[in-house]
This record gives structure tokens, C-alpha cells and sequence, in this order.
């Protein structure tokens, strides 16, 4: 990654941080700043301060336009409705921009499908080399099951979690459909309570945990009569995460305009 200047967005918050802090280790990258909103006590000062690093010698900005045009290739993992707006920008000024935020809208994917035709965007629900290699595996495994082995996902986060199921979760029930041949909203079923009544054959069932300081745990089961099958990846830390986004920040710099993913990133492509 000679030289590729990488900026963070929301860099005062906890993925924030870990974002700063994974740049800053990595061989041959350079913080270009960073942003964070109105009224932020963090305005105005270094980027390396949040995460208690020394100084870097670039800012924490409010206005994202700034930081798009200091770096080479912006990271976002802020909150769903700024991402239309982060995209726009990087289309009208041509950078690279990696999106990890989720709970995305049907919108906000449009907005960033539609700068993605300008530049090159890598976008996905989860960083972490571990969970697109589980995402990998859950396809194989629901390509070589029928439908007698019962599909279903659990996860759990931290209580500050905002969107539920997470976007690894849905991730996961998307490569079993896409495996399967289904149509994943017409077999998703996201929740149950009450009496919902007997369970339909090729559903793929979600179940939500929220509780704690949990970074993340993804469990993807198959269950026959006679067996259950289980995949599962816990995260210890978002360092994770961080180091996955400035992975995928280093491959897409210099990319030809288009919409990426982990899978890209990491060879895992069929």
C-alpha cells in the first residue's frame, strides 16, 4: 500500500478508533485525517488523539467533503443514513471509499451502487477475514444439504447495537438462499413469536441476541432429523474488523470503478 492515504470517518467512536489504529500499523499507509460531527469535543484535534496514539498531524474535521479530498480512500463505518451522502462525495471527487456500516436501507444501496459506477467501492457487512471465510463455508455446506436440513442463524452484539438481525447475519442467510436458489426475503423468516405455527419446509430462520459488551458471534446451523450441523465465529476484539477495512482499502486503491466485496478482496470468489 505505497502511500496510500487513508481517511476515517466517525473517527472519535469505538470502530473509529480501532480503524485510526489499524491504519496507523499499517506498513506503508498514511492517516489523512479524520471527522467526526457538529459539536464534537474531538473537532479540531489530531486524528491519532481519540485512539491515544501521538499525533499524525491531520485533523478531525466535520466536514466529510475535506477528507474525501485529503485522502486517497476513505473508511466508513458511521451510521446508514450518511452513507448516500459519503458516496456522493467520493463519486464527485473520484476516491476509493470502503463501507462497512450496516442496516443499510434499500436507498442508501442504491446510492452507493449508483456512485459505485464512478468509483471503486468496497462494501460489506463484515470486515473480518474469519466471517467471509464462514460466510464461504455456509455456501458450500448449503450447496451440498437439501432441504430436510433445517437452516438457521443466530447472532449476538453488544446492547449499543442499533440494527437487528446484523448484516453479517443477513449476509449469511443470502449465501444459503443464493446456494439453494431461493429468493431470500420470500423464505426469510426474522423473528418468531406467539404461535407461528409449524416451521415451513426451506425457511431459513434468525434469531437475535443483544446483551453486554459482545463484539460479535454468528452461529449458522443445518439441522435434519438425524444431525445438526454448526458453524460458528466469535470476535474477541473489532481489531478485526479494522484491519480487514485497511486490507480492503489497500486492494481497492487504484481499482477500476465498480462494487466490491470481502470475497474480492480476499480471493474467496467462486
Amino acid at each position: 500500500m505505497a502511500g496510500v492515504r487513508i481517511g476515517v470517518l466517525g473517527a472519535g467512536g469505538r470502530m473509529g478508533q480501532a480503524l485510526v489504529r489499524a491504519v496507523a500499523s499499517a506498513p506503508d499507509a498514511e492517516l489523512s485525517g479524520g471527522t467526526e460531527i457538529e459539536g464534537s469535543p474531538w473537532i479540531g484535534k489530531d486524528v491519532g488523539e481519540p485512539a491515544g496514539l501521538g499525533p499524525f498531524g491531520a485533523p478531525i474535521v466535520a466536514d466529510a467533503r475535506t477528507l474525501f479530498q485529503n485522502s486517497d480512500v476513505v473508511l466508513d463505518f458511521t451510521a446508514a443514513i450518511a452513507v448516500p451522502r459519503h458516496a456522493q462525495i467520493a463519486a464527485e471527487l473520484g476516491k476509493a471509499y470502503v463501507v462497512g456500516t450496516t442496516g443499510l436501507a434499500a436507498a442508501e444501496e442504491r446510492a452507493v451502487q449508483l456512485a459505485s459506477k464512478r468509483v471503486p467501492i468496497v462494501k460489506s457487512a463484515n470486515m473480518s477475514i474469519g466471517v467471509n471465510l464462514l460466510i464461504a463455508l455456509t455456501r458450500q455446506a448449503a450447496a451440498a444439504l437439501d432441504l430436510n436440513f433445517d437452516a438457521e442463524i443466530l447472532e449476538m452484539h453488544h446492547r449499543h447495537k442499533v440494527d437487528a438481525p446484523s448484516g453479517t447475519a443477513k449476509a449469511l442467510g443470502n449465501a444459503i438462499a443464493e446456494a439453494r436458489r431461493q429468493t431470500h426475503d420470500r423464505v426469510a423468516v426474522m423473528s418468531r413469536e406467539g404461535v407461528p405455527g409449524e416451521r415451513r419446509r426451506g425457511e431459513i430462520g434468525y434469531a437475535t441476541l443483544r446483551g453486554g459488551l459482545v463484539v460479535g458471534e454468528h452461529t449458522v446451523m443445518f439441522a435434519s432429523d438425524r444431525e445438526r450441523i454448526e458453524l460458528t465465529h466469535r470476535a474477541s476484539s473489532r481489531d478485526i474488523f479494522a484491519e480487514g477495512a485497511v486490507t480492503a482499502a489497500g486492494w481497492v486503491h487504484g481499482k477500476a470503478p465498480g462494487l466490491y466485496g470481502m470475497t474480492d478482496v480476499l480471493g474467496l470468489k467462486d
